[in-house]
């Protein structure tokens, strides 16, 4: 059974940075969504209001944080990959040293008839 997580992650509060960023995310690497893939993740979406982004990640029984970042860690190409988005991010106030996308509390779900 499938499990879905749901982050969030400022963008610099930059209009050029902001079209790139777009930009990149029109046509992935195919390293990145490779790596996704072998870690797990099934379906990934990015929604974006302003510079703040939410992702929601719908991921496999195989898939943990701790082995996506160990087979991140491992792809040079991802590594590339992160090092330039994060020319484009910035963390939120919360984030301690070191993180980036952080997970966001449900609070709320429509019950199925």
């Amino acid at each position: 059974m499938n499990r879905r997580y749901c982050l969030t992650l400022d963008l610099k509060d930059d209009p050029a940075l902001i079209a790139d960023y777009k930009k990149h995310h029109k046509s992935i690497w195919p390293e990145v969504a490779a790596s996704m893939k072998r870690a797990g993740v099934v379906d990934m979406e990015i929604y974006l209001l302003g510079t703040r982004m939410c992702m929601i990640m719908e991921v496999n029984d195989k898939f943990s944080f701790e082995v996506k970042r160990k087979i991140d860690s491992e792809d040079a190409k991802v590594r590339e990959w992160e090092a330039l988005m994060w020319k484009f991010q910035q963390s939120l106030p919360q984030a301690k040293p070191g993180e980036k996308w952080l997970f966001m509390e449900r609070i709320f779900k429509l019950a199925p008839n």
